[in-house]
């Protein structure tokens, strides 16, 4: 029947047949997608599309990682901070502290804090932010965590130095807590950025306890998850780290 001659009824009953029938394409279009993306193999916990995609978002965070987060001087701090997870919580004291640094040579360094101590000091007034959708507003004191690299850096098997930034350095830095519990995977790029730090104080007073004292990682361009508290080890490497929360669905580089 010619389209002009169908009455009003008529041409509704027709779009609505036609909405149907693409009703009923794009559901099993969208189950089709799914059972194929859900059948795939795992790639770190997630099917290696849905990681693929996630990778690409990192690649596109990655490019943004240089600009520093803002820091403030009179800022009002946050005051409790809010505690987020006690995975891996130590019960080491500044005292007894250290941790080891692998894969800087043959053998394994430890870093007591009262080497930590006598390195340059720095301190800074960022925003954390948790994945959860959370801010706050933290002054932090510590040392970067590029100082701590440059002191103990690569070593070759001629015995030669290769320094953060130079050709030969490692590609990754990985992280765990001293009981393996929590750990998680920078790339150099954000490791050496100038905000990046190994943090013992947080608001003017030693790291409590569940705030990850007596040293946590703080990196203000990456979300609360990359911020590893109880630091127990620290590993140079060429091959990207594991990560707690990646292997979880979560992307790898967890920029902001």
């Amino acid at each position: 029947m010619d389209e002009k001659n169908l009455t009003d009824e008529q041409k509704m009953r027709r779009i609505s047949r036609r909405s149907f029938v693409w009703a009923l394409i794009s559901v099993f279009g969208a189950y089709g997608g799914i059972r194929f993306i859900t059948s795939r193999s795992q790639d770190m916990g997630v099917p290696w599309p849905l990681r693929r995609s996630l990778d690409f978002t990192d690649s596109l965070s990655k490019d943004l990682v240089q600009k520093n987060t803002p820091e403030f001087k009179n800022q009002k701090l946050t005051k409790p901070v809010r505690v987020n997870s006690d995975i891996g919580q130590g019960d080491a004291t500044r005292e007894d502290y250290a941790f080891t640094i692998s894969g800087a040579g043959a053998d394994d360094i430890k870093v007591s804090m009262v080497e930590l101590l006598k390195m340059p000091k720095t301190t800074q007034v960022t925003e954390f932010h948790c994945i959860e959708g959370w801010t706050q507003t933290v002054e932090w004191t510590g040392v970067r965590l590029s100082d701590v690299m440059t002191k103990y850096p690569v070593m070759m098997a001629d015995g030669s130095k290769v320094l953060p930034g130079h050709e030969g350095f490692s590609k990754y830095v990985g992280m765990e807590t001293a009981d393996g519990a929590y750990y998680v995977g920078l790339d150099m790029e954000s490791a050496m950025h100038p905000q990046t730090m190994l943090c013992y104080e947080m608001n003017g007073e030693a790291l409590p306890d569940e705030h990850g004292g007596p040293l946590r990682l703080v990196i203000p361009v990456k979300y609360g998850v990359k911020n590893i508290k109880w630091v127990g080890s620290m590993t140079y490497a060429d091959d990207r780290p594991k990560d707690y929360w990646a292997e979880q669905g979560y992307d790898w580089f967890a920029g902001l």
